[in-house]
This record gives C-alpha cells, structure tokens and sequence, in this order.
C-alpha cells in the first residue's frame, strides 16, 4: 500500500482488527465450501455465494440494511453481474442447510483465532463451570417480515419469517451452532439433534447442556445426555417423573433463604426402557412460579444445588444475545421477504455478533478486565463507524492483497494483539443496570402473529386447486 493508504489503516486498528476475523472466518474460498457442501439442488451462474455475502454485508453495515441500495450501488460499480430482481431472488432461495452451514463452519474457525486462554471464567456455577463447558439452547423465530409478497399482501397482523434452535456457548460467548427452518411456528425440539451434533464437532467433551422446558421429555434429554454430557433443564408439569423412594428428598435453604427440595428419580416411568435417571431441585418462590430443574449431576455434594440453579439462571445469556442481534446488528429490518431469505439473514447477523465477541475477547485480555464489562453495542458503533471510512477510503483489491498476509491462526491472533494493545476508551465500558420497575400484568391478547411459509403454501395449494378446476 502507497503511503496514503498505509496511514489511513493506522488510524483505523479496530477496523483491521474486525477485518482480520471476518476475513478468516468468511474468507471467499471457504464460503465456496459452505455452498458446495450443503447447496442441494440449488446452484450457482452469475450470483455466487460468497458475492451474496459480500452484499448482505454491505446491506447492513453501510445501508442501514437496505438491500437494494447495497445492489444498487454494487450494479453501478460493475460489480453485480445479474438484476437487482435476481439479487432479490437468489437471496430468497438459498437453501436452509446453507444457513446452517454458514454459521457452524464460521463459528468453528473463529474458534481457531480465539485469544489463547481468554475464554472467561465463569464466575457462577462453581464446579459446573469448572468440569464441563455450558452451552445454552434456544429458539429464536424472525418477525416483522415486509408483506411485499403475493401471498402475504393482506395477511392480518404481522408475519413470521422463519425460525431457528441456536446454541450458545456461555464461556466464549459465540453461538456455534443453529439449525433454521422456513416456517416460523415450528417446534424447534425437532431440530435437537442437528444442532447437538453440530456442537460437538467443533466444543469437546464434556459439555452442559441447559435447556428450558420445552425440552423436557426423556426423548429430548436422551441426545443431551450422550457422550458423557450433562444437562440441566427446566421441568415441565405434564412429564413424568417418579421419585426413588429409597432415597428421602432433602430440604435446604439457598443463597437468599428460599427453601430448596431436593429429590432423585427417574424422568419417566421406571418400566420405560428410556427413563432417565436424574435428580429434581426445587426453588419454592412464594410470589412467583416454582423454578424446577432436572439434571444428570446426581452427586449433590460435588456439585452444589446453589450452583446448579445459578447456572440455569444464566440461561438469559441467549436471550441477551437475540435482542442484541435483533437491535444492534440489523435483525430488525429484513432484507428479503421469503422465509429462506429470512433465515439467512439470521444466521449472517450471528456471524457479525461472534466477529464482535472475538474482538471484544482481545480488548478485554489487552485491558486485563472482565469481558463482560465491555459493551458490545458501544463497541460495534465504533467499528462499523471504522469499517466505513476504510471501505470509502481503501479499494477492495487493496483490501484482499493486504488480509491475504495472514494465512494461519497463529499469524492472525498475533496481528489482533498487536492492533488492539493499546486500542482502548472508557466509551466502551458498560452502563451499570438500571433497576426497574416489574412492568404491570397485561391481559392476554389473541395471537397477531401467521407464519409466512404457511401463507405462502396455502396460497400455492390455492393456485393449483383453481388451475385444477379450469
């Protein structure tokens, strides 16, 4: 690079710095391999893969996730080699498995560039934390879907794009695995043993798994349990489970002086070949619902019923992970209108949350304070404020020659210690919590909500049936 150039990325370490994870984990030749892996049927000609990357990003990150300002711009520059109406088709018929692909091979190799012996210490669940790696599950469904579609033109209230069980890896804070599906109202326990599977490729064992109660059934548990993995999930009322009479169920207080039951059993019928053996915790709560966890840590004494009831509780990660990857990373207005289009974009806006919690991981160990005390809202205006003046300032191929010099995980954390030891500002600190006010109990209204790939299946099951009569 000229010497312009080469001062203009001396003002911008943390636009290199982000620009270094990003490019190891989307680099071009293995977006290539996501798609050839898991395409299907759907197949490549003037829109490539890795070009569609290239323009959700730029979506997001420059326009406000606008995309037809980022084909647009791109159509003006000699750089989309198709319409903006195939732009807008290509995004819309990506296959789910590319999704998925997407995401689990990105998580992977950021876990390649991870600060050596950064990953946090938890600082809850005492032996939990300490023997086994804790690995949230959730779903999450996509909403506020545009209705510029034929089928969801009228549609009464708003429309759900696909859905998606994700998991999250509490001690990185990167989600590293996910399996989407089009339609939004689908149960997300179908798709378990995917995302189970997905995970333990790339986190070895032994892992803790910590589900909510809608993955409380000894069917559920029985993926979660193997291996040598633990579980901890919320109990559901409606499932089984027959306490061991030879063992008397213990009383004790917890760490506010809640009375805490303890029992150990089995999660189903004895006679049932699939029964579980496990142990059940109760926190009786007089001013709300009952918290009831089952686990397969049976051993109360090595690891504590307080632990176990503090790791549960950490559970919010994901869902602190959802809202910021709603609000702060562009979730919020969708790109496209089909549920695959949808789905995609999900899994892209957790790509750009992981390449975030990386940098956000160097930062931390750089500073010698806790991760979680940085912002990652306060962070990401700051890189995506760099991210523009270098795409405005920097050509593309300067761009590529230049990240082309880091070739091996080794070379790019070093490069990333190197930008952001000394990158730092009070601004990123985060806001202590605000207390507030319980918010007051509404009434519960009828659901306002319809599935778009529902919509659009009953209006292509329409089409036919009057083609039929004709």
């Amino acid at each position: 690079m000229d010497g312009f150039e080469a001062e203009v990325l001396a003002r911008l370490p943390l636009a290199e710095a982000a620009w270094q994870v990003w490019r190891w984990a989307a680099d071009e030749d293995h977006l290539r391999e996501v798609f050839e892996s898991s395409r299907g049927r759907c197949y490549e000609k003037q829109l490539s893969f890795p070009m569609m990357v290239h323009l959700v990003a730029e979506a997001l990150l420059h326009y406000g996730g606008s995309g037809r300002q980022s084909f647009e711009h791109a159509a003006e520059r000699g750089a989309l080699p198709a319409s903006i109406q195939a732009g807008f088709g290509k995004l819309g018929r990506l296959p789910i498995a590319v999704s998925n692909r997407f995401l689990g091979s990105c998580a992977g190799r950021l876990l390649e560039v991870f600060p050596e012996g950064s990953t946090r210490a938890l600082s809850f669940g005492g032996a939990c934390a300490e023997d086994f790696h804790p690995i949230v599950l959730d779903g999450k469904t996509i909403k506020g879907v545009a209705k510029r579609l034929k089928p969801l033109r009228g549609a009464r209230g708003g429309v759900l794009g696909g859905s998606a069980l994700v998991a999250l890896s509490l001690p990185t804070g990167l989600a590293v695995g996910m399996h989407g599906d089009p339609d939004g109202d689908a149960n997300e326990v179908r798709f378990l043993a995917e995302v189970v599977a997905q995970v333990r490729a790339q986190i070895a064992a032994p892992r803790l798994w910590i589900c909510d109660r809608a993955f409380c059934n000894v069917k559920s548990v029985e993926p979660l349990a193997a291996e040598g993995d633990r579980f901890i999930v919320r109990y559901r009322r409606n499932v089984c489970f027959t306490a061991d009479a030879s063992i008397a169920p213990r009383r004790l207080p917890d760490a506010a002086g809640r009375p805490v039951v303890e029992e150990w059993g089995w999660l189903g019928t004895k006679r049932q070949p699939q029964a579980r053996r496990v142990r059940r915790i109760t926190l009786e709560r007089a001013d709300d619902e009952d918290v009831i966890l089952v686990t397969n840590l049976l051993d109360s004494t090595g690891y504590a019923t307080g632990d176990i009831l503090e790791m549960y509780l950490n559970r919010w990660g994901i869902e602190r992970m959802f809202q910021e990857v709603t609000e702060v990373f562009g979730l919020q207005r969708l790109i496209g209108s089909s549920p695959r289009a949808t789905v995609f974009q999900f899994a892209f806006c957790l790509v750009l949350y992981n390449t975030i919690q990386v940098v956000r991981h160097y930062l931390a160990a750089a500073q010698s304070r806790p991760v979680e005390s940085i912002s990652t809202e306060k962070l990401f205006v700051d890189v995506r404020r760099e991210w523009t003046a270098w795409n405005m300032l920097i050509p593309a191929s300067a761009t590529v020659v230049y990240l082309s010099s880091t070739t091996t995980p080794a070379a790019v954390r070093e490069r990333l210690r190197v930008l952001l030891a000394e990158k730092w500002t009070k601004r990123w600190i985060k806001s202590p919590p605000k207390k507030r006010k319980p918010p007051a109990p509404k009434r519960p209204r009828a659901r306002t909500h319809c599935s778009a790939q529902r919509l659009i299946e009953a209006h292509a099951q329409h089409t036919r049936r009057n083609r039929r009569r004709r």
